[in-house]
């Protein structure tokens, strides 16, 4: 027994002194943990009126991301804005045709090497085109009462709105307009978004059916049949070349509101809920990291607030703080190359809204 007691104390011996540094050698180092990545504040030059509104933001890599909006000037006008960002800096581009004119800035669209913009004013409606370092215009055959939507691809263009005769769907081929004929019964375009010249989707409202989508598909506008929610409304398509569509939008049960989230894998739809309350989707967007991110009405008065909804698990994340902040409201996200840019509007105690912008990642 003495000996099998000797024998175990040995092993004892001879497992600890494997693990314990001999004298005189140093232990390795552990291994630097990588930081998270936290949202930093952007600096947005201001406008003249210190108030303005968002429309769009969108990018095509970390050095080349465009934002537009509306500054509202103390005379009660309304005049374009078109911010540009380099990877760096945001700055402020007046050299577009009508930016000394009162008017709208509105959805921004990358066609192949070019950028168009979709501007609306006193003259009617138009696409700006920014192509080899110069603006142009793309004016448009008609002119309408109310501008819903606009989408552009290579070789193609939508713009839908109303005029007195009624819904209006113009389409551009590269060389001329015509007009579309959407299904019967549909009353309002509240959305377009389009992957291709012949893959195109609308939201669209119908009589007594709730928000449904369409799809151009080269021919015709045709009924999707996606099984939305019963008396949710759809507010945005998000249209990704591997083939997937994500929609957002909301609907009510029992007098409050929910967001929905409904995903298409090229075969079949799935629809999910996760817990953002009656959070509208319009800023949503697929960000670096696979995940979906929305911007949220933030608790916390002075800073923003960002949902990351990566299949079943939702996170939250917050801003950084902005001193005397009453109300931080980013409005729209896009993904620029491994970060995610937001652009939005921030108001401070004794001023009035203006322009904010933050980011996440490096």
């Amino acid at each position: 027994m003495n000996g099998l007691r000797a024998l175990l104390m040995c092993l004892v011996i001879a497992c600890a002194s494997s693990v314990v540094p001999a004298a005189g050698a140093t232990a390795p180092a552990a291994l630097p943990v990588a930081a998270a990545p936290r949202w930093e504040a952007l600096p947005v030059p201001p406008v003249p009126s210190g108030s303005a509104s968002v429309s769009d933001l969108a990018a095509r890599g970390p050095g080349d991301a465009w934002a537009t909006g509306v500054e509202h000037a103390t005379d009660g006008y309304l005049w374009p804005l078109l911010y540009r960002w380099d990877g760096t800096t945001w700055s402020r581009d007046t050299t577009f045709p009508g930016a000394d004119e009162s008017g709208h800035l509105g959805k921004i669209q990358f066609v192949g090497e070019e950028v168009w913009i979709f501007h609306s004013g006193g003259g009617g409606g138009e696409i700006l085109r920014w192509s080899a370092g110069s603006w142009s215009t793309v004016p448009l055959p008609q002119t309408l009462w109310y501008y819903q939507d606009f989408a552009a691809v290579p070789g193609a263009a939508w713009v839908v709105g109303e005029d007195e005769t009624g819904l209006k769907v113009l389409h551009y081929d590269g060389s001329r307009w015509t007009t579309q004929t959407p299904p019967e019964g549909v009353l309002f375009f509240s959305g377009i978004e389009a992957r291709a010249a012949d893959d195109a989707w609308a939201m669209v409202d119908r009589t007594d059916q709730g928000s449904q989508i369409l799809r151009w598909d080269g021919t015709t506008w045709r009924d999707v049949a996606v099984p939305v929610p019963s008396g949710g409304n759809v507010h945005t398509i998000l249209l990704e070349p591997s083939g997937r569509a994500t929609l957002g939008g909301m609907r009510s049960v029992d007098g409050a509101s929910r967001t929905f989230l409904m995903t298409f894998n090229g075969r079949t739809w799935r629809t999910t809920y996760p817990p953002l309350g009656e959070t509208y989707t319009y800023g949503m967007a697929r960000g670096p990291d696979g995940a979906l991110w929305l911007p949220m009405r933030s608790e916390r008065a002075f800073q923003s607030k960002y949902a990351r909804v990566d299949g079943a698990r939702t996170t939250f994340s917050y801003g950084p703080e902005r001193t005397n902040a009453i109300d931080v409201q980013p409005r729209v996200l896009a993904r620029a190359g491994a970060s995610l840019l937001a652009f939005g509007i921030v108001e401070i105690y004794g001023s009035r809204p203006t322009l904010m912008s933050e980011r996440l990642g490096g």
